[in-house]
């Protein structure tokens, strides 16, 4: 019986190596026609590449002082997962670069240095607390992606859909694994709570930094009703960030854990669709 690994016995974390035929989507604004809507999803993407080699790093870092077969076998689906998930939006973000002008370089190269701070600054044990804290945040972001009310349904193409869902599924099988290990290794309830307000700020300010580039080249980034319209988008009584917030704030609960929101249900009926064909 595993003492480590609180991953539910029947969520498999297997890696799946899917491809998206976005191209034709990443010309347009694929969210809702909405420039706020599509800038601010593009911008997220354009964070995963590094982001995610940051987190397998930050958990690998680990990996030979767990003795737990079923985390071992977590942490290689982790890795797996988020391998294929940085080489599908390395693809995104380079199709959407070259298509709509934006310049991938300028955007990665300020996530590169902040990365590179972290790992000048921060300890190993500091940078897995950051990892865990991130994948709370997509964890909880992926609930509202696979849930039936989720505001891109019906606002979007299928393939666009598909690869967003495709990506929250595997988060949200994956999400304690950089947790269980941060645990393991003696990871504190102080220093866990910390790196979420740190991490909060960060990806929040590359987020904007990104949506901001985009917004300037598309010659849109001064109109106040897009803006407006923006705002609502993210923190109206059904924007993607308000709709979060309580779950957010269970993190700083102690004795928290990701499984503690037990999402299985959303997970089964993502996996009926998942064989459908939407993949490239």
């Amino acid at each position: 019986m595993s003492t480590l690994s609180h991953t539910p016995r029947n969520v498999p974390i297997h890696p799946r190596n899917k491809e998206y035929d976005i191209g034709q989507s990443l010309k347009h604004d694929w969210y809702d026609n909405h420039p706020f809507k599509t800038a601010w999803f593009n911008a997220m993407s354009i964070t995963f590449p590094l982001g995610e080699k940051f987190f397998i790093d930050s958990v690998r870092y680990y990996a030979d002082q767990i003795d737990d077969p079923k985390l071992n076998e977590d942490i290689r689906g982790f890795c797996g997962q988020e391998g294929f998930h940085r080489r599908q939006h390395q693809r995104y973000n380079q199709a959407l670069c070259e298509q709509r002008g934006y310049d991938l370089q300028v955007m990665e190269g300020r996530l590169e240095k902040n990365i590179q701070r972290a790992y000048k600054f921060l300890s190993p044990m500091e940078r897995l607390a950051s990892t865990v804290a991130f994948e709370h945040i997509t964890a909880i972001l992926a609930e509202t992606a696979l849930s039936e009310d989720d505001p891109m349904i019906g606002n979007t193409d299928s393939a666009m859909q598909a690869l967003w869902q495709w990506h929250a599924a595997e988060e949200m099988e994956h999400k304690s694994v950089a947790f269980d290990v941060y645990k393991a290794v003696g990871g504190t309830e102080k220093m866990r709570k910390r790196a979420m307000r740190q991490s909060t700020i960060f990806l929040m300010v590359d987020v904007m930094a990104g949506l901001t580039h985009m917004l300037r080249k598309d010659k849109k980034l001064w109109s106040p009703r897009l803006w407006s319209q923006g705002w609502k988008f993210l923190f109206s009584k059904e924007g993607i960030l308000r709709r979060v917030w309580p779950a957010y704030k269970e993190y700083y609960q102690d004795g928290f854990h990701p499984w503690d929101r037990d999402t299985r249900p959303l997970l089964e009926s993502w996996k009926l669709t998942e064989d459908q064909p939407q993949a490239a």
